[in-house]
């Protein structure tokens, strides 16, 4: 950063000579700006004399102008005698970057998964597939990662064994220097809070507050609350400078929503200055309708904004350190949740900002939307993307070959790599990894997970031989709106259409569910030749 000088002319001098007071103020003010005390310098050049405010209101004109050595340069009106230059380690009004090494991440592995079952039956949320290749807690990881931040924590309860083996596989590339990445499962403790579980996101929290005085820790300012299962892209350190540049105590990161979605989340309303005033959870009827506000202050066209007129928290959450401990501990230590009971509740005591995020980001919490998200990955272009090499999506490296295709019509879709594919056709479908279509397969609108592992040539020859269903999808089977989920073996003239429209359904012992009008083959099912649903 440039370094800047309170002077009194072009050339960097400040008179000496009978402006001991003015110079002492200087001095002050430089000490402060040293030590990245803006407060400090701010008590400091307020001592300035009434006659210098127009020289200040020049001082920032030129400021706003870009001009940083111009502006600098006219602060100090008095006439140069005996020069003497006081060297500032930035100008006087430029806002210090913060420093990624001052931020830790908690990232929450969400609870039971009740709305993404059965994709949760053997998994934890954020380690459900996604986009062919990844899981969903690589989208988090990777944001903390391309934003510099390396020092996360991932909160578990349910089913975290396959989570825990992603992230060790994936991201021990972190634990070097301070950066570390510590999946902290639910535990049980002596006394008689810690004998229960995770009661919430902010309980979940509240559990582990003594990590924040770790001494590896000592140094962290602000903790970024991130949840595991949503799909978008950002800049985490924009967020927290925002944050910061506020004077905030805690910022709620915002997106824009129609009022076909807007039930589903929590709204707010904010200020002038983007100080969150209202919060509704999930309204509906005459209370959704309160909540409209002006969406064009997000940036939004006049005809955006009459489409999304409603501002949805994004359940990202940044705080002050000092802020977070003493809600959790001392103010409102049986509050369980974040975005229902902690932070609508602060509001009234503290600073709650609001940081507008006008990108591309998606809730997964039910299957309709877990199959949609997925599918959209097909469009052209897709509104998020997961090729862009300035800021990856990290997963755990596989070493698979390319994938092998012989005579097949692929129309809109997307193949991940180390698959097999024989004489088929697919349509605006997902397939994952190590999948196998045989010939005649056709797939519309359909994801496929793929397999944790290949079967060779010669095993699959003695599991037909036997009458068993081999990995993959069987010959002359047509699939439509289905999502089948890891390791499936579905057998030859298999068809899956739903004709009749079902909506909601469940055969567990056939491992067959349908949701929202989607059919969905839970993990390791078998379906034999000829099955029709």
């Amino acid at each position: 950063m440039a370094n800047a000088a309170i002077s009194s002319s072009p050339m960097g001098s400040v008179s000496a000579g009978g402006r001991k007071d003015y110079l002492h103020a200087c001095k002050s003010a430089s000490s402060s700006l040293a030590k990245r005390d803006l407060f400090g310098a701010a008590l400091h050049l307020k001592k300035i004399p009434e006659k210098s405010k127009p020289r200040i209101a020049k001082c920032q004109a030129a400021q706003k102008g870009g001009n940083a050595a111009l502006s600098s340069a006219v602060l100090v009106d008095y006439p140069p005698r005996e020069a003497k230059q006081v060297e500032l380690p930035f100008s006087v009004f430029e806002t210090p970057r913060v420093d990624p090494k001052s931020v830790v991440s908690i990232i929450l592995g969400g609870g039971v998964g009740t709305r993404l079952f059965p994709l949760t039956k053997q998994r934890a949320k954020p380690a459900v597939p996604i986009g062919g290749g990844y899981r969903l807690i690589d989208v988090p990881m990777s944001n903390c990662i391309n934003s510099g931040i390396n020092r996360v924590f991932v909160l578990t309860q349910f089913n975290s064994a396959s989570l825990n083996r992603h992230l060790a596989r994936t991201y021990n590339f972190i634990n070097a220097g301070e950066g570390f990445v510590e999946v902290l499962a639910a535990t049980q403790t002596p006394g008689e809070s810690g004998m229960n579980w995770f009661q919430g996101t902010a309980d979940a929290v509240r559990q582990f507050t003594w990590l924040f005085e770790d001494v590896r820790n000592k140094d962290v300012d602000y903790v970024l609350v991130l949840s595991g299962d949503h799909l978008y892209r950002m800049d985490y350190m924009d967020f927290v400078q925002k944050h910061k540049d506020s004077g905030a105590d805690i910022t709620i990161s915002c997106v824009p929503v129609d009022e076909s979605r807007a039930s589903d989340f929590g709204l707010v309303k904010t200020d002038a200055r983007g100080r969150i005033i209202s919060f509704s959870e999930k309204p509906k009827g005459m209370d959704l309708k309160a909540m409209q506000v002006d969406t064009t202050a997000l940036g939004l066209s006049r005809e955006e904004a009459k489409k999304m007129p409603y501002i949805a928290s994004m359940g990202i959450y940044v705080f002050r350190k000092d802020v977070l401990l003493k809600l959790l501990r001392w103010r409102y230590p049986t509050s369980n949740d974040f975005g229902s009971e902690i932070i609508p509740a602060a509001a009234n005591e503290y600073n709650v900002q609001a940081y507008l995020f006008n990108d591309y980001w998606e809730d997964i919490g039910t299957i309709k939307s877990f199959f949609d998200a997925n599918l959209a990955l097909t469009a052209q272009p897709p509104k998020f993307s997961f090729y862009d090499a300035s800021n990856p999506i990290f997963t755990s490296p596989r070493f698979l070959p390319p994938t092998k295709m012989e005579k097949c019509r692929i129309i809109d879709s997307i193949v991940s790599h180390g698959c097999f594919l024989k004489s088929c056709s697919v349509e605006h479908s997902l397939i994952g990894v190590r999948s196998r279509l045989e010939s005649g397969v056709e797939l519309k609108d359909t994801i496929i997970m793929g397999a944790d592992s290949y079967e060779t040539e010669a095993e699959i020859a003695a599991l037909r031989a036997q009458g068993k269903v081999p990995l993959g999808v069987g010959e002359h089977t047509t699939m439509r709106n289905c999502l089948v989920d890891k390791n499936a073996r579905i057998g030859s003239h298999v068809i899956i259409t739903n004709t009749d429209g079902v909506q909601e359904a469940e055969r567990p012992s056939e491992g067959i569910y349908i949701r929202s009008g989607i059919t969905v083959v839970v993990k390791n099912s078998i379906l034999k030749d000829g099955t029709v649903i």
